[in-house]
């Protein structure tokens, strides 16, 4: 299992993802819910295709953040225990 951190931020109607620690892993919801699936969905695709293109997966950063976040978690490549 390999933990990156998620965050989100709730503009108008729509919740948007993003991957923080895995660059290009993007994606959105109508509701937090919704857009948790989708993330880890599109981080589940990134990670996939990275290894078909024999590419190292990033290395996850504990420490990093971003301050317009409404929310930050962390989103793991496989199910958490």
């Amino acid at each position: 299992m390999i933990t990156y951190t998620a965050s989100y931020t709730f503009e108008g109607e729509i919740c948007l993802g993003e991957v923080l620690d895995f660059p290009g892993t993007v994606s959105f919801g109508k509701t937090l819910e919704e857009a948790r699936a989708n993330l880890s969905s599109a981080l589940l695709d990134m990670a996939e295709a990275s290894l078909l293109l024999s590419e190292p997966l990033p290395t996850p950063i504990s420490a990093i953040n971003t301050p317009d976040a409404d929310l930050v978690e962390p989103i793991c490549l496989i199910e958490c225990q």
